[in-house]
């Protein structure tokens, strides 16, 4: 349960044990912390009970504004320190496609160089990736709407990170199917350079990954632009 004086306790308990915490007085024993790090094992026990996926994204999603004050507390004091709850509740976000909320907590951990908890066995700029990647295309193909703007700030982000290559081929087929599906919400002069952008993100995809499922996709895009080429073009001469 939120409150607006429970949100001021985490937010200034998380700067404060941030900037005070140093190897000889570590994060753990911050009383915020141990109150963040007892609530997340409870969600964690609730979450482990509920067998669907879906479910399983509801119930985060209700469970996230909990945490909320103690992570805007974290990015406020931008000590870098390893944070088990800021970690978790990244992914979480992540997981119910919440990537502009994800995204400030990505850039935060990589570039302090934070660790993922020893669950997930992922480096943390690998986990970024996949799982941005992973949420981007499952929405793309069921025709849900997908943050492309956040899905290039992950890719520059993770740019310089080393991960497996199908992890990076995942991440280029996200913004392929995403810019795919902006093509129809396009004006019709922006709609065939959606279409290159996308062209060039599947064929590096595929370049890195040859298994990664979008050769089709590349040759139905590459046969579009071909047969929208024509009508722009006959555009153009009317124009002049």
């Amino acid at each position: 349960m939120t409150s607006p004086a429970r949100n001021h306790f985490l937010r200034v308990s998380a700067a404060r044990a941030a900037t005070a915490a140093d190897a000889a007085h570590p994060l753990r024993h911050a009383t915020g912390h141990e109150l963040m790090l007892a609530q997340l094992a409870e969600h964690k026990r609730q979450l482990k009970q509920i067998q669907s996926i879906e479910r399983k994204a509801d119930a985060k999603r209700s469970m996230l504004p909990d945490y909320a004050a103690w992570i805007q507390g974290v990015l406020e004091a931008d000590a870098g320190l390893q944070d088990e709850v800021f970690m978790s509740v990244m992914v979480w976000h992540i997981d119910v496609g919440d990537f502009a909320g994800a995204l400030p907590m990505a850039c935060y951990a990589i570039r302090h160089r934070l660790v993922m908890p020893d669950q997930y066995q992922r480096t943390t700029a690998c986990l970024i990736a996949e799982e941005y990647a992973a949420m981007a295309i499952k929405a793309a193909e069921a025709s849900q709407p997908v943050d492309v703007e956040a899905l290039g700030e992950i890719a520059q982000l993770v740019e310089a990170e080393d991960m497996p290559d199908e992890v990076r081929a995942k991440l280029h087929k996200a913004i392929g199917y995403a810019d795919l599906a902006l093509v129809g919400t396009l004006p019709a002069g922006e709609q065939q350079a959606r279409r290159q952008h996308a062209l060039a993100n599947l064929q590096r995809a595929f370049e890195l990954h040859d298994k990664v499922g979008v050769k089709k996709d590349i040759e139905r895009l590459e046969r579009d632009i071909r047969n929208a080429a024509p009508a722009t073009a006959k555009e153009g001469d009317g124009k002049g």
